[in-house]
């Protein structure tokens, strides 16, 4: 009985650790999975899309899984009218639809709309494999700022792209009431993280302007709305970090205005730290991922009450919402840093992308290993 004994709590041991260096880690009994993501936004593109699928790609593969980014640099590709920067891949579904066949995923996420995602989602739909998509972008108003194109054709043309996945992910509560309002169904919630490795507090004379320095990152574009911002009537100074079509223009309008063009990594994150507002003027996000990115450096945020800041800002602690921006700035001013800086600690990458993997569907409907009960039984 002494021997039988002391090997069960041999074998329970063994089980433990096998158990506990697994690439799931802490409790995770499953095998790491192939995931593939197809995305029509990828490097060189700036922005909170290629952020968060770059980031989630790494740290799925830091877990253990083996990641396929289908993505527009293996692709011939056209520049995007209005918004040369995007290339726009050409007739991809031979290329998508070779590397998607050979590379047989266990989970299949598109996360686009355009030709890639078009033409993953048709692969799909032939070869009968299930798929999960996102929504990261507000389609319809960003289709709206460049293009008479009435929202209702671009929610109709979204219900139809996004119908046949099992699960359509979106970044916050507003997000989901808002498609819920406009037809969509099967809605999960996948919210975003940053790396406070990176974005952290940092002196102040990083940056040598009047102050107080009101700062606004990301992609210098029309549906961003950073005119709004700039022709604030506040002290100081203002500056624009980043870069994109509308650039030019708004140089040659604010003169007085910093635009120091892309930063990034430590860069990015000292003009931060050296700043005391992050303002935010975009409606158009569904997110906002640069917001968390500011907080984590110590600014406060000043925007709109607007889906995106609704969901990341706690108004009154580490930013301000007010349809009257210059009234949002001003009152972000007044608040401790310390509340964004430990609000932005509490929001990590390995914890939405758990959120990611638990949305996740087996490509064919005979798997029974279905992700979100696998990632509850994980504790990671």
């Amino acid at each position: 009985m002494h021997f039988l004994g002391h090997s069960l709590k041999a074998f329970a041991a063994e089980k433990l650790r096998k158990t506990l260096v697994s690439p799931q880690s802490n409790g995770g009994k499953f095998q790491p999975m192939r995931i593939a993501i197809v995305t029509d936004a990828w490097h060189p593109q700036v922005n909170g899309v290629v952020t968060t699928l770059a980031t989630t790609a790494r740290t799925l593969e830091t877990m253990g899984h083996e990641v396929l980014i289908v993505n527009p640099q293996t692709m011939r590709s056209l520049p995007c009218p209005t918004y040369p920067e995007i290339r726009l891949a050409w007739r991809p579904y031979k290329k998508v639809s070779a590397q998607l066949s050979q590379y047989q995923p266990d989970r299949l996420h598109i996360a686009t709309e355009g030709p890639l995602g078009l033409a993953a989602r048709r692969y799909a739909g032939r070869a009968g494999l299930r798929f999960t998509t996102s929504y990261h972008t507000r389609f319809p108003q960003y289709v709206r700022a460049r293009a008479p194109i009435p929202l209702s054709a671009s929610y109709a043309f979204l219900r139809w792209f996004h119908r046949p996945a099992s699960h359509i992910m979106v970044a916050t509560r507003n997000q989901q009431q808002d498609l819920e309002q406009h037809g969509f169904s099967r809605l999960v919630r996948w919210t975003r993280g940053v790396d406070t490795r990176t974005f952290r507090p940092g002196a102040k004379d990083f940056l040598a302007a009047p102050r107080p320095i009101w700062l606004y990152a990301g992609r210098v574009a029309v549906e961003k709305s950073i005119d709004e911002f700039l022709r604030l009537d506040l002290p100081g100074t203002k500056y624009v970090v980043g870069d994109g079509p509308a650039r030019a223009e708004l140089e040659q309008r604010y003169p007085t205005a910093r635009f120091t063009g892309y930063k990034f990594g430590a860069e990015l994150a000292a003009h931060f730290a050296a700043a005391d507002v992050f303002v935010f003027p975009s409606r158009t996000d569904t997110f906002g991922v640069v917001m968390l990115e500011a907080m984590a450096c110590g600014l406060p945020i000043a925007a709109y009450p607007v889906t995106g800041p609704l969901d990341v800002v706690r108004p009154g602690e580490t930013g301000a919402l007010d349809e009257d921006l210059r009234q949002a700035a001003l009152a972000a001013l007044q608040l401790d840093p310390q509340e964004a800086i430990d609000y932005a600690a509490a929001h990590s990458w390995e914890s939405a992308t758990r959120q990611f993997i638990g949305n996740l569907v087996p490509t064919r409907p005979d798997d029974r290993a279905d992700s979100s009960k696998l990632a509850r039984k994980h504790t990671w």
